[in-house]
């Protein structure tokens, strides 16, 4: 097979690095995880991803998620096109807003009133501010592992211990901010009972991905979130779940349908905006009613509810809330994970492959993965090899060990069959 060329995406690079710190708008995007440079892309259709060399990729990270039915599907381009003609943005209300938060509702009853913003990262701090001031407390837990974008009181790691309270991980953050961060791991209920005891009465909120995608996919133990909910409401701590990733992604209503359980708040993003920037967050009624003009909690955004994000998000949900199409997402996902296990197993490497409904990932190990240290562990050397090799066959996974992978609407069974041949192969070529 013919190695491709990247000339022009280096060219990119060279060119992106002397006006744009690390030549990337996302750190994960500059490749360092894996070695080598980024591609820079020109265009994308379906389940293909072309860079500016003109080399085409099956795309399995779908813009870190949100392109669940492949990308440029015509039905939301074609709506997008006809929004953008009477305007981009008004800094005013639409009645595109109540439809999206409505339909965001019936999926997500917990949401029983929605707010919208731009990004997930203005969701998460938006939620955890309507905690603190809905509760009057000022602490707030997190799980390793768990990503809630970057808000200052959020990039905080844990040390060793059972719990730490918060150390800022990023230069910039005062310490003043991470101090009310408690950090614990995930998956550990022994632990976060442990806090609530110590220090209950000072908890605001408990914040977490359900399924963690920030660590590749790792699956709740069995358990677990009963038993974070249920010490939650002992407390009188508000839960809230980041479903900015696992949203219409574990399944039409989430993790939370998936697992049963009832959170206080929930954020969203990537699927809610079929492509366009978007963020919510929504809950409880009397803990949403304190938002601004309702309440004395603020938070505001000019393009907040923007004509068309909304728009997008409106048409792609409602193709993906037809029952057949979350199936037939869900039926590609399974038949990949089959194919990617099988390769695995003919050429003798040792893997755990996860998946949560249409998100997955695959771990170079032989261990099962319960948190971000055991994801830690894993060969991520083996994973930069295996990831440049696909990406030379024409397979565009995340470069990062610890990002999950997406399935969507678009992927064919030819597509998949290619990939598990891609895998095969590099299976063989770096073990």
């Amino acid at each position: 097979m013919a190695k491709l060329s990247h000339k022009k995406s280096k060219a990119c690079f060279q060119q992106a690095k002397r006006i744009i710190p690390g030549g990337v708008n996302s750190p994960v995007r500059a490749f360092k995880a894996v070695g080598g440079n980024p591609l820079f892309i020109d265009s994308a259709k379906g389940s293909k991803i072309y860079d500016v060399d003109g080399n085409e990729y099956i795309d399995y990270v779908l813009s870190w998620g949100p392109m669940i039915l492949g990308h440029a599907h015509p039905k939301v381009t074609k709506a997008i096109q006809k929004a953008a003609e009477k305007g981009t943005s008004y800094g005013a209300p639409t009645p595109l807003e109540t439809e999206l938060a409505l339909m965001i509702r019936k999926a997500y009853p917990s949401m029983e009133v929605v707010r919208m913003v731009n990004s997930g990262t203005e969701a998460t701090m938006s939620a955890i501010r309507a905690a603190r001031g809905y509760t009057g407390r000022d602490k707030i837990v997190k799980f390793e592992g768990c990503y809630h974008g970057h808000a200052d009181g959020l990039l905080v790691k844990a040390g060793s211990g059972m719990a730490t309270f918060g150390v800022p991980t990023s230069p910039g953050v005062p310490k003043d901010y991470a101090r009310n961060t408690i950090t614990l791991p995930y998956n550990d209920l022994k632990g976060f009972k442990q806090i609530c005891e110590k220090a209950g009465k000072d908890i605001a909120c408990v914040i977490l991905e359900p399924v963690v995608g920030n660590s590749g996919c790792i699956l709740p133990k069995p358990g677990y979130l009963e038993g974070i909910r249920k010490l939650t409401e002992k407390h009188g701590i508000v839960l809230i779940f980041d479903e900015v990733m696992t949203g219409f992604r574990v399944s039409y209503g989430g993790a939370q349908k998936a697992f049963k359980i009832k959170p206080d708040m929930t954020c969203l993003g990537k699927v809610i905006g079929g492509g366009l920037p978007v963020g919510a967050y929504g809950g409880k009624k009397e803990i949403m009613r304190n938002i601004s003009p309702d309440g004395p909690v603020y938070q505001a955004g000019t393009l907040s509810g923007n004509p068309l994000a909304m728009t997008a998000g409106i048409e792609t949900l409602k193709i993906l809330s037809k029952p057949e199409t979350y199936k037939k997402i869900v039926q590609k996902a399974e038949a990949l994970e089959e194919a990617l296990k099988d390769a695995a197993k003919r050429a003798g490497v040792k893997t755990k492959f996860y998946r949560a409904g249409t998100m997955f990932c695959t771990y170079f190990t032989d261990k099962e993965i319960y948190n971000f240290q055991d994801a830690a562990a894993t060969d991520t050397a083996a994973f930069s090899r295996f990831f440049m090799s696909m990406m030379e066959k024409g397979i565009n996974l995340a470069p990062s060990a610890y990002e999950a992978g997406f399935m969507s609407l678009a992927h064919t069974s030819a597509d998949i069959n290619k990939t598990a041949k891609a895998a095969y192969q590099s299976f063989k070529e770096i073990f």
